[in-house]
């Protein structure tokens, strides 16, 4: 109960129940949920009977967090929508990041191709997306600019907060502390990359 009440003023709505029995499953309001997430941690079987019984409800889509792949099997034999693997995406989120130098976040989107937060590299700086033509010399796309920002915390500090700029035009220019949000093949991310630091 204490996970509750140290939620409450945080989440819209904080239900604590039994996710393996069907009557209190049954009290939800699922037929208004977008969507589901089982993410019980380590009790497995919790974890699948939860699974079930939501699929036996019919809910609209279900995601589930697996943590091996004995409990993969076992979700998706059941016909969920998506299965997570959140710690393996998660390292294979930090190799990339360790291994590229200058990434602050990599996203992988399908096969090789990912979505990469650079720092942006000093003969950019005060360039336009026009005048800097990844396209051209790289073959990625630049999504997005996230740009520094200074904020009041909560609790009255200065921080520093990462804001997009929206969608970029020929005429952004890039600025010395920017975040490059950019989308391409690994191997072209790879030569911006190793050509720019």
């Amino acid at each position: 109960m204490e996970k509750v009440e140290a939620l409450k003023d945080r989440i819209t709505h904080v239900i604590k129940l039994d996710s393996t029995d069907i009557h209190a499953i049954k009290t939800l309001p699922l037929k208004d949920a977008d969507a589901v997430i089982v993410a019980i941690g380590e009790d497995i079987g919790a974890s699948i009977l939860t699974t079930a019984l939501l699929k036996q409800l019919n809910v609209k889509r279900i995601i589930g967090r697996v943590i091996s792949p004995v409990h993969e099997t076992v979700i998706s034999a059941i016909g969920i929508d998506e299965v997570v693997h959140p710690e393996q995406e998660t390292a294979e989120r930090w190799s990339k990041k360790l291994d590229m130098n200058g990434v602050v976040e990599s996203f992988n989107i399908s096969g090789n191709y990912n979505i990469i937060e650079v720092k942006t590299p000093v003969k950019y700086v005060d360039k336009t997306i026009r005048n800097c033509d990844l396209r051209k010399h790289y073959d990625l796309n630049v999504i997005t600019i996230l740009r520094s920002e200074s904020k009041e915390s909560i609790f009255g500090f200065e921080k520093t907060v990462k804001n997009s700029v929206g969608v970029v035009t020929g005429d952004t220019v890039i600025m010395g502390d920017d975040i490059l949000v950019l989308f391409g093949h690994i191997r072209d991310l790879r030569k911006f990359i190793e050509e720019n630091n």
